[in-house]
């Protein structure tokens, strides 16, 4: 795929991570990646964000880019107008992704929170951005008790719109997962109607560059370029 649309069910799933991982292994596969983050909501001028933590890990051949930036934790359209800056709007994200995209195999488009996050005073979201687009839509979720809800809004707002869903891919995995995490691997693709596609485990984010870079072919399933197999997985964890 050409253009894939990273979003979450909402924040903290490690949506950034993930999309780290996704440009990580394709880089490493020989491709050449970009990743655009839209909106980018909490952090103050001269801050590392999220574009700034997928390069790191993923690598410096991978390029980055961020539209805007608003300096409090907010969703990008509250937060763009109590600061007085212009917000994002649908079609300047299009325009970003259709000119990184014609010089980069991977096109990555990290949103900010989940899929319904506004983006402006008009209500346009990364849907919006999916739709004119059409490109399909990755949902990154969490692992644990209350995922399966959010899981199946997003997926039933994704059809609702006509817009297609990748698949599911969990976030932070723990390393001592309970029982609802553990019934949650067959649940979630019930609950998105969509494949379950991997699984980041929990403090990849931490990893050194090159582990990372070495490791997360293993979470992601083969068609996110990776080895992940989730048969093999839920047998482990049931």
């Amino acid at each position: 795929m050409g253009v894939l649309v990273v979003t979450g069910t909402g924040t903290e799933v490690g949506k950034t991570v993930t999309t780290a991982a996704l440009a990580a292994v394709a880089a490493r596969s020989g491709r050449s990646v970009a990743v655009l983050k839209p909106a980018q909501t909490g952090v103050a001028p001269g801050e590392p964000g999220d574009v700034a933590e997928v390069v790191r890990l993923a690598g410096d051949a991978v390029t980055g880019v961020e539209l805007a930036r608003y300096p409090e934790p907010l969703a990008p359209g509250t937060a763009a107008a109590r600061c007085g800056l212009a917000p994002v709007r649908p079609r300047q994200v299009v325009d970003a992704v259709e000119k990184l995209a014609a010089s980069h195999d991977l096109m990555l488009v990290e949103g900010a929170g989940g899929l319904l996050v506004r983006f402006d005073e008009e209500g346009a979201t990364l849907a919006d951005v999916a739709g004119l687009l059409g490109a399909p839509v990755l949902v990154v979720a969490a692992a644990g008790l209350g995922t399966l809800n959010s899981v199946q809004l997003t997926g039933e707002a994704l059809r609702s719109r006509g817009l297609r869903q990748a698949g599911v891919v969990i976030g932070s995995w723990p390393r001592d997962p309970g029982l609802a995490e553990r019934c949650n691997v067959a649940d979630l693709p019930v609950a998105a109607g969509a494949k379950l596609l991997g699984a980041v485990p929990e403090g990849a984010g931490a990893m050194s560059p090159e582990v990372f870079r070495s490791r997360a072919g293993g979470w992601l399933a083969p068609s996110l370029g990776g080895s992940w197999d989730g048969e093999s997985f839920a047998r482990h964890v049931s």
